[in-house]
């Protein structure tokens, strides 16, 4: 158990960093998104209690129908004629499944999507490829914000798109990833403090703060060791995210990106919400190509530090109470 949870993991992380996602319809989390879409219109109400309560169903429902259909799949497969035909199967469908629920390429290529249009000096184009990552207005961004929003989007993804997912697996298998980007789906889609999702929203909104409570804390903490690795200044990261890492509105989202900042020795700044770190610096595509190198670091350390530590502590324990 301990052996292929830690073969799913690490060729999940290979897939992820040589190929990429799969086009969305063939991804598993834009069918989450569908779902969400789907669901959304029907609880819409009035009556903001109801749609308070809309909210709830709709993470239950779906992490059900996804946890449900994880355990079927499961359940299929032991119904294979040998151990070892069991033991490949299940490794090779946990390695495809597990590694949906991560995006590191993917990250990767839509921060370059927006240094690629700046490069071409069409800022406007540059702002379109930045919606797709993050929740700000993007329109009226100068290129220094647009860049500082790649690189937050990059630190926060970390989390999000890595580590997260690793987190839960390690503790719960697929269910818990599935049930993680679930959570982070919905929060992504709704979970904003708007009046169209205010009430449908804060559930999901409430789930995803609690669910990344320690695995970004773990992330900006791994962030200062990849920084002291790859020759960035360590000391200004872990000044700059104890210092920094509370001023965002998210309790969380401030950690990895406050570690990055410092890393980096520049400054991130979303316009009348929040700025992390000491220099006001012109930033550039090293920068960015700089962020992408600790992101895939930080995804290995928190798989060699917190991952493994974590899934042979919980054998260990479960092997214990058995015997």
């Amino acid at each position: 158990m301990i052996l292929e949870s830690f073969t799913i993991i690490g060729f999940a992380l290979g897939l992820d960093f040589l190929l990429g996602d799969p086009k969305n319809k063939y991804h598993p989390t834009s069918w989450i998104g569908i779902f969400i879409a789907k669901l959304i219109p029907l609880i819409k109400n009035q009556n903001t209690s109801i749609e308070k309560l809309g909210g709830i169903f709709v993470v239950i429902i779906i992490a059900g129908v996804v946890v449900t259909l994880l355990l079927l799949l499961d359940f299929g497969i032991s119904f294979l004629t040998t151990d070892w035909m069991i033991l490949i199967v299940s490794i090779v469908v946990g390695i495809l499944l597990f590694k949906s629920t991560i995006a590191i390429r993917g990250m990767e290529q839509h921060a370059l999507a927006v240094m690629n249009s700046l490069e071409k000096n069409d800022l406007a184009s540059a702002r379109v490829h930045l919606s797709m990552i993050v929740k700000r207005k993007t329109k009226d961004l100068d290129k220094n914000h647009v860049i500082s929003g790649v690189l937050e989007s990059i630190s926060e993804n970390t989390v999000d798109g890595i580590t997260g997912p690793m987190f839960y697996f390690a503790i719960f298998g697929l269910p818990g990833a599935f049930v993680y980007r679930v959570v982070n789906t919905a929060d992504s889609m709704i979970g904003y403090k708007t009046n169209i999702f205010k009430n449908v929203g804060w559930f999901a909104a409430t789930c995803d703060t609690i669910l990344n409570y320690i695995p970004s804390r773990l992330t900006g903490l791994l962030m200062i060791i990849s920084a002291a690795i790859l020759q960035n200044n360590w000391k200004g990261s872990y000044k700059i995210m104890f210092r920094d890492g509370k001023k965002t509105e998210s309790p969380n989202a401030g950690y990895p990106m406050a570690a990055l900042a410092g890393a980096l020795e520049t400054k991130f700044e979303k316009l009348n919400h929040y700025s992390l770190g000491n220099v006001d610096t012109t930033l550039t595509k090293k920068h960015v190509l700089s962020a992408i190198t600790m992101m895939k670091l930080t995804s290995i350390l928190f798989f060699v530090l917190v991952t493994i530590p974590i899934i042979i502590s919980l054998s260990l324990i479960g092997w214990w109470i058995y015997v």
